[in-house]
């Protein structure tokens, strides 16, 4: 635990490295089995057209070249230079074997990079992933991030999310046998959302053993299909005060040992319809902080024994 009453991911890059690590956003050129028909051609309603990358580098570029331009981004702030290559954008475990095992030991092979992170979906990590994945795992640092947004199956049928919630417990099972640490995804104020929704969602990634967490606020972006979805089923948004109280009982309710990697997220202004407070990230993090603080709350305070 920390100053910040949360064990941050900040935090713990800095107790493993020694210093400030900074990601570098990529896109590895994939697509996503809920938009090539495989299973929907639809995509989860709320995942804009460019997937959750909308600040990665260009797939026109391979990836040497994308971390090189991610670098150069970040060069004022990141002296030492050494980053985490982030695959984010779409299904970043949905190809062919033998192109994943490319791709990851390309972004491996750079001199900045000191491990990896993949994005992806629970349903796509198969025998033949987690083996790959086993093997960089015993060799490199890394770590796997899972789209869950939520517990709840009937959510996850209006998002189209695609698979079931025993899906994401057998991989994350999957991901724990194989000491693969993995990162578990959920989103705040979806659709037909109660209290006892979110905390059912705290509860099973606290149960699976989920090595750290994204949290983040359910965007509706313009022309996309969840605003669509809005106009025509007009559901609870969160204003700011009701976001921050919602992500402090969260992280009360979250085990100690768990890394927040996100507590809000980055909407391009320009394709944001609501929430608008949620542009100012920072604003929304401080009130956390804050809050906390006022309340004299930690991560983990409000766990039954």
């Amino acid at each position: 635990m920390n100053n910040d009453r949360f064990y941050s991911l900040n935090n713990y890059l800095k107790d493993k490295f020694g210093k400030k690590i900074y990601k570098v956003s990529l896109d590895g050129g994939f697509t996503c089995p809920n938009r090539d028909g495989t299973i929907s051609s639809q995509g989860c309603i709320f995942c804009s057209d460019v997937g959750s990358g909308e600040f990665a580098g260009s797939r026109r570029k391979n990836i040497s070249d994308q971390i090189d331009e991610q670098l150069e981004f970040i060069k004022s702030k990141n002296k030492d230079n050494k980053v985490i290559a982030y695959f984010q954008n779409f299904t970043n475990t949905y190809g062919d074997i033998k192109y994943l095992e490319k791709i990851y030991f390309q972004a491996l092979a750079h001199e900045k990079v000191i491990g990896i992170a993949i994005a992806t979906r629970p349903d796509c990590i198969g025998e033949d992933v987690l083996q790959l994945l086993k093997k960089i795992n015993e060799k490199y640092f890394l770590w796997v991030e899972l789209g869950l947004q939520s517990a709840s199956d009937s959510i996850g049928e209006i998002i189209n999310r695609g698979y079931n919630t025993c899906t994401y417990i057998e991989t994350a099972k999957n991901l724990k046998k194989e000491n693969i640490k993995f990162v578990t995804h959920m989103i705040v104020s979806l659709p037909t959302e109660k209290k006892e929704d979110l905390y059912n969602t705290v509860k099973l990634i606290n149960s699976v053993g989920s090595w750290g967490i994204k949290i983040h606020m359910l965007y509706i972006l313009k022309n996309s299909k969840l605003e669509k979805y809005y106009n025509e089923n007009s559901f609870k948004i969160y204003n700011e005060d009701e976001y921050v109280e919602t992500v402090i009982s969260l992280l009360e309710r979250l085990n100690k040992n768990i890394v927040i990697h996100r507590l809000t997220g980055d909407p391009k202004k320009e394709d944001l319809l609501l929430p608008t407070w949620s542009l100012n990230k920072r604003k929304v993090l401080n009130s956390i902080h804050k809050n906390m603080k006022l309340e004299n709350t930690f991560q983990g305070s409000k766990i039954e024994e």
